[in-house]
């Protein structure tokens, strides 16, 4: 029997338990997940400290801690040296963003697309591709061997983002969600924390939470990772590394200082911290600020997939990684591609040492930056955090809704918009935000169709 009454103790989860299924943490753990997700836990709601729930439940502190444990694996937990435990905030949201179908009766302004403008010149470059004699051989497996000028290639991009590497530190991955998932299966353990920003890409909180590693929040300032955050983090985290994007960083939008990027370096070569540096974005900007790979180059795995600046069917990413880490990470990419598309690997490299690539960027900038000028005059009343090069921006919402309370809202009068709940971590508390895609919208028509009725929303809710 429990050693204290808990008849009338106030407790924000009172469990019960049929201690006859074994093992009990797992039946605890299960009864813990089906109420968060049911709603009787709510997110952010603080678990009662475990000692007094073992004794509660008349079960080990050790029971209690496995079964918090499985759940926080699974993101649904998150637990603060000093604090406690707590039902995530984004524990309930839906971290996958593209639809298996495209959203019927909706304008899509929620997925992040460029503008289509570079199709129709890669169509041809491909027709030009399937001319040819051998035109067999890009149906074939891809050797190791035979892509050195195309690392030459991707040497080529990586400079034009801003950072300068060598070709024997090049990898190819499918596409920067395959490289980020490669790198963390293969430089972490189950259990393993990494430190993030408040809001970060769902695409990591996925893979982070397949392979069971902990994303961890670091304190931000002015939407930049906090350098002596970070450091403390370091020191009392237990964290393995970082994951970064210092330019339009997605969710919100900002860009990291040159001089907090030479901080972040610092700390991470002190500590000897990975960084995994995400650069699907730096190529969208005309003069990319120095990478923080750049200021750390033994420390960072640099990221540059093409998705976002090119076509989002190039499944391919360049991967600069520091000798330390490049045989781990190699391995996990061969057991996780097994091999790149060869059709599509000559495809993007041809693009880039042609110089092409560049006017097919300029193109998407122009349409960009007048799209932007189309969503700076429709939400001038409102914040709207980003600059005319990016693809997406940060709605900061009137009044007290919520951003998924928008996000509902935006969808029932034929908007899709993506809340901040999709992309906060652990027990940080979500932005009155959503995100807006700029260039998804197929037309500036469409686009502008969205924006009257995201205007007239944000004007009832204000």
């Amino acid at each position: 029997m429990p050693i204290n009454s808990f008849e009338n103790y106030p407790m924000s989860w009172k469990p019960s338990v049929d201690k006859t299924e074994k093992p009990i943490y797992q039946t605890l753990a299960g009864q813990l997940e089906q109420d968060i997700l049911n709603g009787v836990l709510l997110p952010g709601t603080k678990l009662p400290p475990q000692r007094e729930l073992a004794d509660y439940l008349d079960l080990n502190l050790s029971t209690i801690s496995k079964a918090f444990k499985v759940c926080e694996l699974k993101g649904l937990l998150s637990a603060t040296v000093g604090s406690g435990t707590f039902v995530s905030y984004d524990a309930l949201s839906n971290a996958y963003l593209l639809e298996d179908t495209k959203p019927k009766h909706l304008i899509e302004m929620g997925a992040t697309f460029p503008d289509n403008s570079s199709f129709e010149p890669l169509l041809l470059q491909l027709k030009s591709m399937l001319q040819e004699t051998d035109y067999e051989k890009w149906f074939s497996y891809g050797r190791t061997g035979e892509s050195l000028w195309q690392k030459d290639a991707a040497i080529k991009l990586i400079r034009r983002g801003g950072f300068e590497t060598t070709v024997d530190r090049i990898l190819f991955a499918n596409g920067g969600q395959n490289a980020i998932a490669a790198t963390l299966a293969s430089l972490c353990k189950p259990g393993d924390r990494i430190g993030v920003d408040h809001h970060t890409y769902p695409g990591l909180k996925t893979v982070a939470a397949m392979l069971s590693v902990q994303i961890v929040p670091i304190k931000s300032e002015n939407y930049e990772m906090s350098p002596t955050a970070f450091e403390y983090a370091c020191k009392n985290d237990n964290i393995k590394g970082i994951y970064l994007i210092p330019d339009y960083n997605n969710p919100t939008a900002s860009f990291m200082s040159v001089e907090n990027r030479k901080m972040i370096a610092t700390i991470a070569k002190k500590y000897k911290q990975f960084v995994i540096e995400d650069a699907s974005y730096h190529l969208l900007s005309k003069k990319p600020l120095p990478a923080i790979a750049s200021f750390a180059p033994e420390q960072v795995i640099y990221i540059a997939s093409l998705s976002k600046s090119l076509a989002p069917g190039l499944r391919l990413a360049y991967v600069a990684v520091p000798s330390q880490f490049k045989d781990p990470i190699s391995k996990a990419l061969y057991n996780l591609n097994i091999t790149v598309s060869p059709l599509l690997a000559e495809l993007t490299a041809r693009t880039i040492v042609s110089n092409q690539f560049e006017v097919l960027i300029e193109g998407h900038r122009e349409q960009t930056i007048r799209r932007n000028q189309v969503v700076n005059r429709y939400l001038t009343d409102y914040t709207c955090l980003g600059v005319d090069t990016g693809i997406f921006r940060w709605l900061l919402l009137p009044g007290k809704i919520t951003g998924a309370e928008f996000e509902t809202l935006a969808a029932q009068q034929g908007v899709q918009v993506y809340a901040a709940e999709r992309f906060v971590v652990g027990n940080s508390c979500p932005e009155r935000a959503v995100r807006i895609s700029v260039c998804a919208p197929k037309t500036l028509e469409e686009l502008e169709q969205g924006l009257i009725i995201l205007k007239r929303l944000l004007s009832d809710i204000t």
